[in-house]
């Protein structure tokens, strides 16, 4: 089966006969399901073998999909890498997979999406005749039905997950625009179905970028411009550009090559780099443009100013509030993290870092000047400046920033906030929301001895059946999560419990180990801070970057990464985004732990036993 596919627009399609999905850059997928289930791509390839989960969860599921069989869907297979964009390399490297075993191996680490917009055949009825609209009402109904996500949810084991349809334009062009997604289709509501064609009651309007650049040459066989930015003076290929250009565009551009050429071969007609043009494009990919457009001549510009750097400071689009002052400043010195470079770490980082903000009153470390050498100050104060967007929360007289959305998150990066530091609870919850132990060691020196800890601890909650989680501190230390159901257990309970392992450890090792508050006192022992897990103290949030030379993350870890080899330096700005891309997000099932957590049968017997004392 052929899919319908939709027309580009460079207009945006408004009016109430319009709704809107956002588009995902993946591999368009009909499934079909009668006896057995087919997942085939735009061209008729089967896609099953290369995405093995989605089949898996579906026939995991087959009890509650028999009623709706026969049955097929129109989707979108997909790396989700927030709820708006899907990771366009990361997918086109499955894609192109052939072994059995890593196939097997990445589909198990980083399982990928099938999200579904559209409904095609129903009960065995086919509904693509159907209006858009009603063919929409239904396909929800069946999502309610089966209980699957009506909304993206990256970290969902739920891989089959609907793509919402919405009234409001702009709004939702804000949100792709911000978290750096393609675009958006644009759907008639009376629109049906239509196999194999490509038709402009579908229309796709793509987040396109802007670079300024220069021509290099003029490829003869096929009428493509290379273009290129300048680094340190020579220029570096980002591809080629053919559509955009007007006829006249075309030719004056030719002649004006041909004219002043620096030389020629049987292929090129090599320019001089004197021609500055604008070009949109969706995003760089394998050093390369994609879906590169002629936008006009810049003849405001001089060469020199179309340059590398330039080049990276504009691959993101942001939002017409956020406004990036001095982009180039430099806020770590080795490795070298401009200030540009950070706000796409926050922004890139932001699925991940976000959830752990959210509704939490947030205190942030700030370096106006940069970390290195740089003054720094803890802000908790919403200041007057903060633009309507910033949402707050008063507690103790402290009108709080609560970081809710992508927007406040980059703000705060404008501001040289480097540091995130949240309490262990909501504004919504009574309790805390998990239990933290922070292994902090006498110095950098003593890392092995956080190391010794954590081991130690994972022993103690592998054996109650507790789930865990660990980050570094980004500093010099470790810290352990055991997530908690909200508003079921006080701080009086869990410091029963945190005392309770805090004894464990000094009873373990009496030299390594001490929960003795006095500096001078501990010697050369890790100190276990079980006190510090109360009401109003706070922890640096996972991900959050740290105000050191090294430019290190707090970090979450694989527990099969805390070993004798473990390191802090590993984990640091430049590279934290695209270890979660490599290896996956080591607190991806957080959330999901708090209701499976069987802490409340470890807190009877801990009461149990205070009792008899």
């Amino acid at each position: 089966m052929k899919p319908m596919l939709p027309t580009l627009s460079f207009d945006v399609p408004v009016g109430e006969e319009w709704r809107y999905e956002v588009k995902y850059d993946g591999f368009r997928a009909i499934l079909e399901w009668d006896q057995n289930i087919m997942l085939s791509s735009r061209n008729g390839n089967p896609l099953d073998s290369l995405f093995p989960e989605i089949k898996n969860f579906l026939l995991s599921h087959e009890e509650i999909f028999r009623p709706f069989l026969p049955l097929t869907l129109d989707g979108e297979v997909v790396l989700l890498a927030n709820p708006y964009k899907s990771n366009f390399g990361e997918v086109q490297v499955r894609g192109r997979m052939r072994s059995d075993e890593r196939i097997h191996e990445q589909s198990s680490k980083k399982p990928c999406h099938l999200m579904i917009f559209d409904l095609l055949r129903l009960k065995g009825e086919n509904m693509s005749n159907q209006p858009y609209d009603k063919r929409r009402n239904q396909l929800i109904a069946l999502f309610q039905e089966t209980g699957l996500p009506l909304d993206p949810q990256m970290d969902s084991d739920r891989l089959v997950q609907l793509v919402p349809s919405k009234s409001d334009f702009n709004s939702l062009w804000e949100k792709v625009t911000l978290f750096d997604g393609e675009g958006i289709v644009a759907k008639k509501q009376n629109s049906s179905w239509q196999e194999g064609k490509r038709t402009e009651a579908w229309l796709k309007y793509k987040n396109f970028k802007y670079v300024s650049c220069i021509i290099t040459a003029y490829e003869k066989a096929n009428g493509y411009f290379s273009i290129a930015v300048l680094k340190d003076s020579e220029p570096v290929q980002i591809g080629t550009v053919l559509f955009g250009f007007k006829p006249e565009e075309k030719s004056a551009l030719f002649e004006t090559i041909k004219q002043n050429k620096l030389s020629e071969d049987k292929r090129f007609l090599y320019a001089a780099p004197a021609i500055c043009i604008e070009v949109k494009y969706l995003e760089l990919y394998q050093g390369e443009l994609r879906e590169p457009h002629f936008h006009k001549f810049r003849f405001d510009l001089s060469p020199d100013a179309c340059t590398f750097e330039r080049f990276l400071q504009q691959q993101k689009n942001l939002p017409e509030d956020i406004q990036i002052t001095h982009p180039d400043k430099p806020l770590w010195g080795e490795p070298l993290i401009q200030k540009m470079d950070y706000i796409n770490y926050l922004r890139d980082i932001s699925p991940y870092m976000l959830p752990f903000l959210k509704d939490r009153v947030l205190t942030v470390i700030r370096y106006p000047h940069g970390v290195v050498g740089g003054e720094a100050f803890y802000q908790k104060n919403r200041p007057d400046y903060a633009p309507d967007f910033v949402q707050t929360h008063v507690e103790e007289g402290i009108d709080y920033i609560v970081c809710n959305n992508l927007k406040t998150f980059l703000w705060l990066g404008n501001q040289i906030a480097i540091e995130y530091h949240i309490p262990f609870q909501t504004i919504h919850s009574k309790g805390p929301s998990e239990i933290v132990f922070d292994l902090d060691p006498p110095s950098k020196d003593a890392f092995q001895l956080a190391i010794k800890a954590a081991l130690l601890i994972k022993t103690v909650l592998d054996q109650l059946n507790l789930i865990s989680f660990i980050k570094t501190s980004g500093n010099k230390g470790l810290q352990i999560y055991i997530p908690l159901p909200e508003n079921k257990f006080s701080y009086e309970d869990t410091r029963l419990f945190t005392e309770f392992v805090a004894q464990y450890l000094i009873s373990s090792d009496p030299d390594s180990f001490t929960i003795e508050r006095l500096k001078k006192n501990r010697g050369s022992r890790l100190y276990v801070d079980y006190i510090q897990h109360s009401a109003g103290k706070t922890i640096v949030a996972p991900f959050s970057p740290r105000g050191n030379p090294r430019a290190t993350v707090a970090a979450p870890l694989f527990w099969d990464e805390v070993d004798e080899t473990l390191s802090m330096e590993r984990f640091q700005i430049t590279s934290m985004v695209q270890r979660i891309k490599k290896d996956g997000n080591p607190f991806a099932e957080y959330f999901s732990a708090k209701e499976e957590q069987l802490f409340e049968p470890v807190l009877n017997f801990l009461k149990g036993q205070q009792s008899k004392v």
